[in-house]
């Protein structure tokens, strides 16, 4: 994959939060409450693809090929149910 990358202008890769952080993070949010809000909740399991994008970077970067992490919002990519 990393050869053909050099093939493409742009590149663009989407990833997960790596294995077993998001049921960490819906554990930490059940100890506060059964019926967390919607937003907050949304807020919360994010943060682990979060985590995910700036080490997948940070790893890219230092094998030479650039990266810069962005979270959906900031593509502006919106999900609904």
């Amino acid at each position: 994959m990393v050869g053909q990358a050099r093939e493409w202008e742009r590149l663009v890769v989407v990833v997960s939060a790596m294995s077993g952080e998001t049921n960490r993070l819906i554990e930490l949010a059940q100890q506060i409450t059964d019926h967390p809000d919607p937003r907050e909740y949304d807020v919360l399991v994010s943060t682990g693809e979060q985590v995910t994008i700036a080490l997948l970077s940070m790893a890219l970067n230092k094998k030479g090929y650039p990266a810069v992490s962005y979270t959906g919002s900031q593509v502006h990519i919106l999900t609904d149910s």
